[in-house]
């Protein structure tokens, strides 16, 4: 092997995989939607999420009162 093999092997191909490797795993952040940031502007309307929707509380009824609360207990505290 002479020295121009010697180093196409041992430098210029890792350097290569190495290369395709960092491009792969940059291409999402390159290509994606700039991030929400803590003091930006929040400019969508508001959401609220429960992972139990039945256990925040009763639905409304036709009078616009609300139903008795939910019995449904637990969390992660794990106040049963």
């Amino acid at each position: 092997m002479n020295i121009l093999e010697t180093i196409l092997v041992y430098a210029a191909i890792p350097l290569a995989i190495y290369g395709v490797c960092a491009l792969a795993t940059l291409r999402s952040k390159l290509a994606s939607s700039p991030r929400y940031r803590p003091g930006q502007p929040w400019e969508y309307p508001p959401m609220w999420w429960s992972a139990n929707p039945e256990g925040v509380g009763g639905p409304a009824t036709a009078e616009g009162e609300t139903a008795a609360p939910s019995k449904v207990r637990g969390g992660a505290r794990g106040n049963w």
